[in-house]
């Protein structure tokens, strides 16, 4: 993904990443980031992505999401596993 995508934020979902101690910025970061795609299943009738990727600080994340109306909708975002750490460090060739 580059960096012209465009990213759909409200109240709610930054609020939801908000109680996993993540930012939208972070989120933006991780996506921007050459992120892992280890999921992708239909929710609702709704496509969900779930890709682990870095922070420009390093912090590896865990972001599921969508694409609504042309934009990427954060659905969450939490801390990644270490087993899921350890899997994007071997991946990206950092360990």
């Amino acid at each position: 993904m580059g960096s012209e995508l465009q990213f759909d934020w409200d109240a709610a979902n930054i609020g939801h990443l908000r109680r996993h101690r993540v930012t939208p910025e972070e989120f933006e970061e991780l996506l921007q980031n050459a992120p892992l795609d280890l999921e992708y299943e239909t929710e609702a009738g709704e496509d969900r992505y779930k890709s682990l990727g870095a922070t420009l600080r390093g912090r590896i994340l865990i972001a599921v999401w969508t694409v609504r109306r042309g934009r990427v909708r954060a659905v969450t975002a939490y801390p990644a596993t270490k087993e899921l750490q350890s899997l994007y460090l071997r991946q990206r060739g950092d360990s």
